[in-house]
């Protein structure tokens, strides 16, 4: 089990806000770096415990097989090396799974140069056998699988990892009879990918947790001074308090802002504009971290006070609310066994029932940020996503619940806004529930006390 405690966290940022007389909110404590690679590889080894036995059974695989070179890793391979080795695949590193039936379970073994954490028994011996791709042909020979799993796939990257000169060596070596039995599947790559299993859904709460204290304090007046302060200027913030604390990000954050009585109304999110936040302005971020190898993926708004305003005008706090209607009606469709697009097309369905103008783009969470799973929808694909919008919803998965609702605003002349909202969630199979909770109201910079 993960420690969490909470302790005052003060980076340079910071330091100017206590000087200035600001207040500087608790956040979650992190690990040190050499716990973190600890809970990392007790995690990866309940991993290949609990969710390569049962994956293989359901896809009917006898022997899956991960193969791959240094600095060109398949994306199952790098979540399958301990801690230390840092996703990277030492050489040539090949993971061989043979599920030998009943109690006796499946057994994993690495034909590699160097031993991978005594998590994969080693099955290579280069003084004896110099040809790497020999030394697996035995393996299989001696096995003797009917079906051989690889990740080949036209559908999702996730499930396409070996290379085209990996597979073609394979196939050699492997000679006609075993090269026939030899399948792509990509049931294996992203049921591993997706599958979380009970450690993990125990700590991502905290790790949802640390990327809202982020958010936080970057949509407050400690970050933000109105008629100052740019959307670059608290992007790149982010970005200095995702590396004070040891962290990384999977994409660079971004924040817009939307206006009344703007010629242009909102900033795009892909432009890459650098705009003053004002006061009046509806705020909006973009933001996610990786801790722990988990990754957290968060889009939040907040409203820029004018003086004398106690809160947002009502038009954006209702509008704010039909985000909220449109997320509730969003994972009232969530089925064990239905498909991306199948949710998709029911929730959108929902929506214009409601009269709620809708767009939606949910996506898995995990190991990655736009993580191996069912899509649902795209931004600019609402008719539903071919091929990966295609995969049913299983249970114990992490989802992104991205959307946005397009609402006019009385105050601001009718002018449409959209309220974008993204939330980590899991599915246990029966209800969907936010990881660690989710905004359902309106920020205001500054706060309301």
């Amino acid at each position: 089990m993960i420690r969490t405690f909470t302790s005052r966290v003060v980076c340079a940022w910071c330091v100017m806000a206590l000087l200035a007389g600001g207040v500087i909110a608790d956040s979650p404590r992190l690990l040190p770096m050499r716990e973190r690679a600890a809970v990392r590889d007790a995690w990866l080894a309940h991993r290949l415990d609990t969710i390569i036995p049962p994956l293989m059974r359901r896809a009917g695989a006898d022997m899956w097989i991960v193969s791959a070179r240094e600095y060109n890793e398949d994306p199952v391979i790098a979540t399958m090396l301990p801690a230390e080795w840092l996703g990277t695949a030492r050489r040539r590193t090949i993971l061989v799974f043979f599920d030998r039936g009943g109690e006796a379970g499946v057994e994993r073994l690495a034909v590699a140069r160097y031993n991978i954490g005594g998590l994969f028994a080693p099955a290579w011996n280069p003084e004896d056998e110099p040809d790497q791709w020999r030394a697996l042909a035995a393996i299989v020979r001696e096995r003797d699988p009917r079906r051989i799993a690889v990740n080949v796939s036209t559908v999702t990257a996730f499930a396409d990892g070996l290379t085209a000169a990996e597979r073609d060596a394979m196939l050699h070596a492997l000679g006609p009879d075993y090269a026939r039995r030899v399948v792509s599947d990509d049931a294996l790559a992203v049921g591993w990918l997706e599958t979380r299993t009970g450690p993990e859904l125990e700590a991502y709460p905290h790790v949802s947790r640390v990327a809202h204290s982020i958010i936080d304090e970057a949509l407050s007046d400690r970050v933000i001074q109105p008629g100052v302060t740019t959307t670059k200027d608290v992007e790149w913030w982010c970005r200095e308090r995702v590396a004070e604390l040891k962290l990384t990000t999977w994409f660079h954050p971004s924040v817009s802002v939307q206006r009344a009585e703007s010629e242009t109304g909102f900033v795009d999110l892909f432009e890459g504009q650098d705009e003053v936040i004002r006061a009046g302005d509806l705020v909006h971020i973009d933001f996610g971290i990786v801790y722990l190898g988990m990754h957290t993926d968060t889009q939040r708004m907040a409203y820029v006070l004018r003086p004398g305003e106690a809160g947002p005008p009502a038009g954006l706090a209702r509008a704010f609310a039909v985000g909220n209607e449109l997320q509730d009606v969003l994972t009232s469709q969530f089925r064990t066994g239905r498909t991306g697009n199948e949710i998709l097309a029911g929730a959108l369905a929902e929506a214009r029932r409601r009269g709620i103008d809708a767009t939606i783009y949910t996506h898995p969470l995990g190991l990655h940020g736009h993580a191996a799973g069912p899509l649902i929808g795209l931004w600019d694909q609402q008719a539903g996503v071919p091929g990966r919008g295609d995969f049913p919803l299983n249970p114990k998965t992490a989802h992104s619940i991205e959307l946005n609702a397009r609402v006019a605003i009385p105050e601001w002349g009718g002018q449409q806004v959209r309220i974008m909202l993204e939330e980590d969630a899991i599915f246990d199979g029966r209800e969907v529930r936010y990881i660690a909770g989710r905004q359902q109201e309106l920020a205001t910079i500054p706060r309301r006390r």
